[in-house]
């Protein structure tokens, strides 16, 4: 009757180091996808057989990698959807959403590069693509963007913008606190919102999504125990 018991801090102790792996891969990949499994081991604190207990190659932990980089984007985009709001605010609305998952998208887009394919990266990020063509196809039949671009074209753009910025975050470049604002602001500009109107839709929106409650773009990992 007491083995359930003694095995339960053991189990917790896996979870922990688990998540703790799988938060370091997601910082450290973006940064460089050819780190090897031994050094995210020991930038996760744990030693190579746990790691490799978790995930016996390469190849098992980007799939749970891509498995989570898939339900936290599309957790992101069920909260941040505003389908009935001005284009311009669901833009707005969308980049505050995504904005404290964009490790993801910068992690994945690395790893396309060598490790999980365009393919399967292009199948995670769909969802949120197809969200934004949306929104700016919308935006430009109602005219709150100009149609100088396809919707997918300027997608690919904003995504690129964006990317780049969440780099620039990560660089110390671009200052972490007020990111997401700024961000927003330079998304709904390149879309081809005026400055000015898109700083005041940008201001009504982050009133009601509170940016200063987001999440930091890079979580650490747990100190090890």
């Amino acid at each position: 009757m007491t083995k359930p018991a003694a095995r339960q801090p053991v189990r917790r102790n896996a979870r922990s180091n688990r998540a703790r792996i799988l938060s370091t891969a997601r910082r450290e990949l973006g940064r460089n996808p050819d780190i090897t499994l031994e050094e995210l081991a020991r930038a996760s604190g744990v030693v190579r057989r746990t790691l490799f207990g978790h995930f016996p190659g390469r190849d098992a932990l980007l799939e749970a990698l891509a498995e989570e980089a898939s339900e936290t984007l599309r957790s992101a985009l069920t909260e941040g959807a505003r389908p009935a709001e001005p284009a311009e605010r669901s833009l707005a609305h969308f980049v505050f959403s995504m904005w404290p998952v964009g490790d993801r998208y910068r992690m994945l887009l690395a790893l396309a590069r060598r490790d999980l394919g365009v393919e399967r990266v292009a199948e995670i990020l769909a969802p949120a693509r197809a969200e934004v063509t949306d929104i700016l196809a919308r935006g430009q039949r109602d005219g709150v963007f100009p149609a100088h671009l396809p919707p997918a074209v300027l997608s690919a753009g904003l995504e690129a913008l964006t990317v780049a910025l969440l780099e620039a975050v990560n660089t110390g470049e671009l200052k972490d606190e007020g990111a997401p604002v700024a961000v927003a602001v330079a998304v709904l500009v390149a879309a081809g919102v005026p400055e000015p109107r898109a700083r005041a839709v940008v201001d009504e929106v982050a009133s009601e999504a509170r940016p200063d409650a987001l999440p930091d773009v890079l979580p650490e990992a747990p100190a090890a125990d």
